[in-house]
């Protein structure tokens, strides 16, 4: 069996919230236009974790879900090169983790959210994903 990878995937709350991703029960992951997060978002395999961060307002940690289906061609992307993921909600966080208590934890002073903050899709290791989870009061 593959070794789960883990992901942190930024939306804005007032565009698309973690809350419409569990009413949908799956979306497409699309928009992606930086080809680092392009990469990022082709790197991962169906049943990956990824954290959903609430950013621009909020800027919070506030669910978790899984990759329910590998990258294609983005369909927004008319005859350009970039890709989408599927995912589905896995849970909420029982106590959301804001970009302050992050930023205030040295366990979590190499998260790829605070080292490359402008990418909307940056992996995660194991021991973060842990730490986060620790925070947030939450088992996955």
């Amino acid at each position: 069996m593959a070794k789960t990878s883990y992901w942190l995937m930024k939306s804005e709350p007032d565009v698309y919230p973690f809350e419409r991703l569990v009413k949908e029960k799956k979306t497409a992951w699309e928009g992606v236009r930086n080809f680092e997060a392009r990469n990022n978002l082709r790197a991962m395999a169906v049943g990956d974790l990824a954290f959903f961060y609430h950013s621009n307002i909020g800027k919070e940690i506030v669910g978790v879900m899984r990759v329910s289906k590998a990258a294609y061609p983005d369909p927004s992307a008319k005859g350009e090169d970039w890709s989408v993921v599927e995912v589905e909600p896995v849970k909420a966080l029982a106590t959301p983790v804001t970009l302050a208590a992050i930023k205030a934890d040295p366990a979590l002073k190499d998260l790829q959210l605070l080292r490359r903050s402008r990418l909307s899709v940056v992996p995660v290791s194991a021991e973060h994903w842990k730490r986060v989870l620790g925070l947030a009061k939450t088992k996955v």
